[in-house]
């Protein structure tokens, strides 16, 4: 069972993102505030999620939060900044769309770095433990999905529709049969062996 909050009457906000790991695209993250007595059994770690249980869980979640946001950080952002510091990125991008102040963050992983006055606690595994987390994960992941969907169709060698952008066997080959895109991360090994010197 996922806990419906970590502190009582407090406007808690659930962070995740998606796509860190991977070799291509941006970096999503998503923020969530659910209201105290949300509940839907079907609610877990989108990575415990079918493709279609997520994208079913996608609309009942934005219809019935008191605030939802998605930030995004692009690959040339990703490298200059590094991957972490581009999570914790579109993690604050994803704040900065909610319509509802939130007074507790709720962050998925073992550290956060913030320059917001909101207090924060790090849960580790937190997508299978808090519903707000579980729902930005869910969110996270199926707007990532979306963004390297369409992607796919203006570079099909690649194998996004399956990988997304994730380090496979196949991405891996396709990468040194046809070499990079403009949406590869160059800093990324795997990727920057295939920079033309």
């Amino acid at each position: 069972m996922l806990q419906p909050y970590l502190h009582p009457n407090t406007i808690e906000c659930g962070l995740d993102e998606a796509g860190r790991g991977c070799l291509a695209g941006p970096v999503f993250a998503a923020a969530v505030i659910l209201p105290p007595d949300f509940n839907n059994e079907l609610l877990n770690d989108s990575k415990q999620l079918s493709e279609a249980k997520r994208y079913q869980l996608r609309p009942i979640i934005e219809w019935q939060a008191l605030a939802w946001g998605v930030g995004m950080v692009m690959p040339d952002e990703i490298d200059k900044i590094n991957i972490l510091n581009a999570s914790y990125l579109a993690m604050h991008r994803a704040i900065e769309q909610l319509q509802v102040k939130p007074q507790h963050l709720l962050v998925d992983g073992n550290r956060f770095k913030t320059t917001l006055d909101i207090p924060f606690t790090c849960i580790v595994k937190g997508d299978g433990k808090m519903q707000s987390i579980a729902a930005a994960s869910i969110l996270a992941k199926t707007y990532r999905d979306d963004y390297m969907n369409r992607l796919a169709t203006q570079y099909p060698q690649y194998g996004w529709l399956d990988n997304k952008g994730y380090p496979t066997v196949a991405h891996r080959n396709a990468i040194a049969q046809y070499g990079i895109t403009p949406h590869h991360r160059l800093t990324f090994g795997g990727v920057k062996e295939y920079i033309k010197k």
